[in-house]
């Protein structure tokens, strides 16, 4: 097909190419929600400007010594502005992290609720323990704290060329009583070449090690043959370059197989971009934009939220990283999402359902920020998979219909069959269908199926059915029989608890709370959406 190309558009070829490794972003549709809800709820999130978000946080900021006083906090204790959602009915969900004594408090976040009058009608917070330690003098040396952090780097066996980077003090408060540590980050590089950032937490007077969390997110992923598709580009120095300024100036940079850089914006002369070949080093970057425009577009007209961070500023997709890297990361500090191109530089991994998955990394980081470690990183992991699926079904696009599986089209097994399934996610051989007491246990991409088998049994319910042709059978963990109350409720409770009751500390005993929350802020507290969210949860062992 001959690409149409119009003014400040290009309609664009998309490769067809497949992932060789893990893939972690997910495809899903609906079958009870196959209309979309008709009454909009007083608690759902009104689309904020950019600078009516920003006067938002700046009143917010003017005001967080008096919000510290009214919601008890102690005089060594200070809030610190970091994101805000506003409902339809006046209501703000302001959150904030926190210091003590001049120290970041890690588990200190929390999320203060204020009525439209101004009172405060609930507090959100991460640690339910009084922040306090007895000295913030540390007994353990700077340089003795980086050498162990190094030390547990090299153990796991996950991080080469472990470098660490100066440890900062910190009040540790996210487990247990709080306590003074040090917070250092080792740098280097995981076993299949994604950059690593290894957060080791250990205690100060003690040097006893007592967390850690790899700060770059990633999943394997899967392209898709998305046909010819539109891309936003605009006028540049060496003709046209693939920036889209109607979504915030999202940039597509290549790499050109470096692992390390910002990279190079990618141009064209007559604004006539890829071949739909991977062997077209456009192909993959215009992939990754496409996918990243329909990420902008999902947050937007879904929940009002414009842009990752809800800033109104577009991220930057970089691709063609390292060589034959198989796999696709979010990093927070750069704002980007990074692409490798897959076995032998053949199958790069851009398609829109990555692009999603990895950037609602991007949106939680920005929001509920759940650590990355345990079954808070299961629920965040699960949070990429569920917005990755309900971007590729908002997509509406005819080459890649939304189902419940995840790479159903990559093959990686060799028979044909997903790669993980979200009604059934054991089906996969790792995956949990339910919530036990080794959840934390796992890898979080393994933890993350409880999550998702929740949400498969919220939108459609348990059992056996036909959805856009592929069959499905649900269980639930105690043989209940769950209705389902369609996708874009369930999304739209989903997103609202990530939002406004999701924290670093987030367990999946607390998500069940945090979107009964939800549920009943949109619907009702004696609402069927409130009874199926419970239902949901009993039905995956989460009471």
């Amino acid at each position: 097909m001959t690409p149409h190309i119009s003014r400040k558009r290009s309609t664009l070829a998309i490769a067809t190419a497949v992932a060789a490794g893990a893939l972690l972003a997910a495809g899903l549709t609906t079958g009870a929600s196959a209309q979309p809800d008709q009454n909009v709820s007083a608690a759902s999130p009104v689309e904020l400007s950019a600078s009516a978000r920003a006067d938002l946080l700046q009143d917010a900021n003017a005001d967080k010594a008096a919000t510290a006083e009214k919601i008890g906090l102690g005089a060594k204790e200070k809030l610190v502005v970091r994101d805000v959602v506003k409902d339809r009915d006046g209501t703000t969900h302001t959150r904030y992290e926190r210091t003590y004594d001049g120290l970041p408090v890690l588990g200190g976040d929390l999320v203060v609720h204020t009525a439209k009058s101004g009172k405060v009608k609930s507090v959100t917070k991460a640690a339910k323990a009084t922040i306090k330690v007895a000295s913030t003098s540390a007994k353990i040396a700077t340089r003795s704290a980086a050498q162990s952090a190094e030390s547990t780097a090299a153990k796991t066996g996950d991080t080469k060329k472990a470098d660490a980077q100066a440890p900062r003090k910190v009040v540790w408060a996210a487990s247990g009583k709080p306590v003074l540590a040090h917070e250092t980050v080792v740098t280097g590089v995981q076993k299949d070449g994604t950059p690593s950032k290894l957060h080791v937490i250990t205690d100060a007077a003690t040097g006893k090690k007592l967390f850690q969390y790899q700060a770059i997110e990633n999943g394997a992923g899967h392209s898709q043959y998305s046909g010819d598709v539109e891309v936003g580009s605009k006028k540049g120095s060496n003709g046209f370059d693939l920036t889209d300024d109607s979504r915030g100036g999202h940039s597509t940079l290549d790499l050109a197989h470096s692992e390390s850089g910002e990279g190079k914006i990618v141009t064209d002369e007559d604004d006539t971009w890829g071949t739909g070949k991977p062997e077209d080093a456009q192909t993959a970057a215009v992939d990754a934009a496409y996918g990243a425009q329909l990420t902008w577009d999902y947050y937007k007209t879904v929940h009002g939220r414009e842009g990752i961070k809800g800033d109104g500023k577009g991220a930057t997709s970089r691709v063609h990283y390292g060589k034959a890297y198989v796999n696709a990361f979010w990093d927070d500090s750069c704002f980007c999402m990074t692409y490798g191109d897959g076995e032998g530089d053949k199958k790069p991994l851009t398609s829109m359902d990555v692009a999603a998955h990895e950037m609602t990394h991007g949106v939680t980081a920005a929001t509920g920020n759940m650590e990355y470690s345990g079954e808070s990183g299961g629920l965040n992991e699960a949070t990429s998979d569920i917005f990755a699926a309900a971007v590729e079904f908002n997509s509406k696009n005819e080459k890649d219909v939304g189902d419940y599986y995840v790479g159903e089209k990559i093959d990686i097994n060799g028979d044909g069959s997903p790669l993980r399934y979200m009604d059934k996610p054991s089906k996969d051989g790792n995956s949990l269908d339910n919530w036990s007491e080794d959840a934390g246990n796992v890898d979080v991409h393994y933890s993350s199926g409880i999550a998702n088998h929740f949400f498969y049994l919220l939108s459609e319910g348990s059992g056996a059915k036909e959805i856009n042709g592929v069959k499905y059978d649900s269980p639930t963990a105690d043989g209940s029989k769950v209705e389902g109350i369609g996708r874009d409720k369930a999304e739209k409770i989903w997103f609202k608890a990530l939002t406004t009751y999701f924290t670093t500390t987030t367990q999946y005993k607390d998500a069940r709370e945090g979107t009964l929350k939800a549920a009943t802020d949109l619907y009702g507290a004696d609402s069927a959406e409130a009874k199926g969210v419970a239902a949901a949860w009993t039905g995956v062992n989460v009471k």
